[in-house]
């Protein structure tokens, strides 16, 4: 028994490389699309909120241009503003002093106050008076829950020596509302862009890989049989991809030639010498004589034996080839059906017309030739051959026969390299394990068993070229 090959180191996917630049692409665009979405929404609420500031200072100014100090007290007052006017109408505006426990206590405040004092910020007064003149801005909860925005500037006015705190105050929850309703509509549209530019990206992942999806396709033909060689044209990225593939299969191609060469040189080699020794030992029927034909057949059956398996392996190893099986079949059965009329052999075939065998059309026709040989040496009249497609791109060859048939003790046998039934009994066993030897090289099986119609049924699975 020989060896089996050592089984090629398997390639495990790692992913596929259109879901990868899918992603890629899909998550730049993602975090592109969130950060330009802050920004703008970002960038839109402290506009309006700078907006509403400038009122503010507006408010402030008015207010202390009308502010004074007569006889060490504090007035102001009320603007003509409608709204400062109207009691919790958003517009405030108020004049404080710093008290003991961080708060303000007011000096004066317009009539939208009504009694309510605007709210000192979180650190208190001191952030306010460490910078005197400057605005400090802040956000508070106003009357009525009005969310607001603040102004505070502290002053020193003539005739007073503390200083003052200048409040101005607007409610901000329209600012709040449009800067909402704008990053709802910002967000929206960018959502939709993103959906756009995922779909632009998958669209074009697969257009751009669709030269590497069609050079796969080809190399799948080549190897089921379907083309000899790579076809088409190829982007220019591609082209040298495809060109070493062509150059590859050449090569092999080569090889397989080769291999078949030195096949034949060798059959030549040796069976010239073992016809001699036959031609010298001729018809002596001398106990030497005797051996010498006896070895010499033997060697001749070994070395036919190890030179078929060569070809066998040297073709099974060359590009893909595709064979009409119905061809194979009327071919031989016309032959066969005539080398044994005497015996009135009739050899029903059926086989679908688009079935190919991935592999050469010699060595089909060496495997049935040989199976359909046996069949009608041993049948009483009726050979059956069907094939018929499986899946994984496989096919079913069964050929059976009405003779005597095979003994399961001996079906092993008739396998094994070397062996020999004894002619005279019933089962085939010529050429069986040089046609085991050939069906293994393509990757395929041979299985003897009992037949329908009462004889030997071989069978046989090999490579079947997809349509």
């Amino acid at each position: 028994m020989t060896d089996a090959p050592a089984a090629a180191p398997a390639i495990k996917p790692r992913g596929s490389l259109t879901r990868r630049l899918i992603w890629l692409a899909a998550i730049w665009s993602i975090v592109a699309l969130i950060l330009a979405g802050g920004l703008l929404t970002t960038a839109f609420r402290d506009t309006a909120v700078r907006r509403l500031e400038g009122v503010l200072e507006l408010s402030d100014r008015e207010i202390v241009a009308v502010t004074r100090v007569v006889n060490s007290q504090l007035i102001t007052p009320q603007i003509q503003d409608a709204r400062t006017l109207r009691a919790l109408s958003g517009k405030y505006w108020s004049v404080v002093e710093p008290t003991a426990n961080d708060g303000f206590r007011a000096l004066t405040r317009s009539d939208s106050l009504f009694d309510a004092t605007l709210p000192a910020p979180a650190g208190g007064a001191a952030p306010i008076l460490a910078q005197p003149g400057e605005p400090y801005f802040y956000d508070a909860e106003g009357p009525d829950n009005q969310r607001l925005r603040v102004m505070a500037v502290a002053r020193t006015l003539p005739d007073r020596e503390a200083p003052v705190i200048f409040l101005s105050a607007l409610d901000r929850r329209q600012v709040d509302q449009d800067a909402g309703a704008f990053a709802l509509l910002t967000w929206t549209a960018l959502a939709l862009m993103g959906a756009g530019l995922i779909a632009a990206v998958f669209v074009q992942v697969r257009v751009g890989l669709r030269p590497l999806y069609d050079l796969g396709q080809a190399v799948a033909d080549v190897r089921k049989g379907r083309a000899q060689r790579l076809m088409g044209d190829y982007p220019r990225e591609i082209a040298p991809l495809a060109e070493e593939l062509n150059a590859l299969l050449d090569h092999n191609q080569e090889v397989v030639e080769r291999q078949r060469t030195h096949v034949g040189n060798l059959a030549h080699a040796l069976k010239t010498p073992l016809a001699v020794m036959l031609a010298e030992a001729g018809s002596d029927e001398s106990q030497l004589a005797t051996t010498i034909r006896r070895q010499a057949d033997l060697m001749k059956a070994q070395v036919d034996h190890h030179l078929q398996r060569a070809r066998a392996a040297a073709r099974a190893q060359g590009s893909g080839q595709s064979t009409p099986v119905d061809e194979v079949l009327d071919e031989l059965a016309v032959l066969l059906e005539r080398v044994f009329q005497s015996k009135d052999v009739v050899i029903d075939w059926r086989a679908d017309e688009t079935l190919a065998f991935r592999g050469e059309r010699q060595d089909l026709q060496e495997i049935l030739g040989n199976l359909l040989e046996n069949a009608c040496k041993w049948a009483k009249a009726r050979v059956r051959v069907v094939a018929t497609p499986r899946p994984g791109a496989r096919m079913l060859i069964t050929v059976e026969d009405d003779g005597p048939g095979l003994p399961a003790d001996q079906r092993e046998t008739v396998l094994k390299r070397g062996a020999r039934l004894d002619e005279e009994a019933p089962g085939s066993g010529l050429g069986l394990s040089i046609v085991d030897e050939l069906v293994k090289s393509y990757g395929g099986s041979l299985v003897l068993g009992q037949g329908a119609l009462g004889g030997l049924e071989v069978r046989l699975e090999l490579p079947m070229v997809e349509a």
